[in-house]
């Protein structure tokens, strides 16, 4: 049976937030037709790991913010977006019954932009990894083709959004983990300023600021008009972000200017790099030429195995950032970083059974 209201992947998250604004759909429809979404499609993908239905209904129905995305549903990350009351589980057997009393300030703000949040994404174990599976929960899968991972560690998030279940989801990135889901679902993926977003109350940094929180979704408008609404420092924040001048939303559309754009084919872990992704990023390239900008191949020189070992040595000092809990981050990151000591090739990122 097809679910509810036809036209609901048709819409980004601003769209559906429209036909709540002039009275086409409610908040409650809206959330029923997330709800159906979930319920088909996720056996399939392991996307979405805890389900709010009930208490998403609620708020749909209730009073909600006269904010810019008023009753559109979505999904939270499983990692950080503490949500009193809700599990934040990290994908680790260790925090499997751990449920925060208070919000973290990012999701306070989602939810003053009138979003409703349904439900918690897949992510592997502390978010380390740049796929999502996890021994607590699984594999994810790519709703593209679910023999293949849909990366992470917003792996779930990004399944969930590119599969219509939700038009924009939570995710973190402090090595990728926003910007890899949105490569391999084909969505849109910002990794914002350090401390644009809040941080706080759980931390005030994550991972020696290389952490940022933001959102997954099918439009750049959804990402810019999120960023307005949820952008700024939060009370006790150690540092802040240059203070913006006019709307992220505002600049959508806006002549940009003659651009410098650099760009690399260029692996930054494996030895080689997909010719599909290759022929993507010069596809990107040659447009950008195209409309007059400035565009020139380059990249830094670095070390890559010291590049690692840095990257990876914060990630151990930086203990568990995300609930105060040291230890079991501290040996996770380390064995990671055993493990990546020498540089492995690139492997088949397909999952098996």
């Amino acid at each position: 049976m097809a679910p509810p209201l036809p036209e609901y992947e048709r819409h980004d998250a601003l769209g559906l937030a429209a036909l709540v604004a002039s009275g086409d759909v409610t908040p409650t429809e809206l959330v029923d037709a997330a709800i159906a979404r979930i319920e088909r499609d996720n056996p399939r993908l392991n996307a979405v790991v805890h389900t709010q239905f009930d208490r998403a209904r609620a708020e749909a129905s209730g009073a909600l913010p006269d904010g810019p995305f008023r009753g559109v549903p979505m999904l939270l990350k499983d990692l950080m977006a503490e949500d009193a009351g809700e599990p934040c589980t990290q994908s680790t057997q260790l925090l499997a019954d751990y449920r925060p009393q208070r919000d973290a300030e990012l999701v306070r703000r989602f939810r003053r932009a009138g979003l409703v949040v349904v439900g918690r994404t897949n992510t592997p174990e502390f978010g380390i990894y740049g796929v999502t599976e996890p021994v607590l929960r699984g594999p994810t899968r790519n709703p593209w083709n679910p023999a293949h991972t849909p990366g992470g560690s917003s792996g779930g998030s990004g399944a969930a959004v590119a599969a219509g279940m939700v038009p924009l989801a939570h995710g973190g990135d402090g090595g990728g983990s926003i910007r890899i889901p949105a490569s391999h679902c084909g969505l849109v993926g910002l990794k914002p300023t350090r401390a644009r977003n809040p941080a706080g109350p759980f931390a005030g940094e994550r991972w020696a600021g290389l952490v940022c929180e933001h959102v997954l979704t099918r439009s750049v408008r959804d990402t810019a008009a999120t960023l307005d609404a949820v952008s700024g420092p939060d009370v006790g924040a150690p540092y802040h972000a240059p203070p913006r001048v006019g709307s992220f939303l505002g600049e959508v559309g806006a002549p940009p200017g003659r651009l410098r754009v650099a760009f690399t084919t260029r692996a930054l872990f494996g030895t080689a790099t997909h010719p599909d992704c290759v022929a993507a990023v010069e596809a990107a390239a040659a447009l950008a030429a195209d409309l007059g900008h400035e565009v020139e191949q380059a990249c830094p020189e670095y070390d890559q195995r010291a590049m690692v070992r840095a990257y990876f040595a914060i990630v151990a000092a930086s203990g568990n950032i995300y609930s105060g809990l040291w230890y079991p981050v501290i040996i996770a990151a380390i064995t990671f970083v055993v493990g990546m000591i020498f540089v492995p090739e690139t492997k088949d990122r397909s999952i098996h059974p």
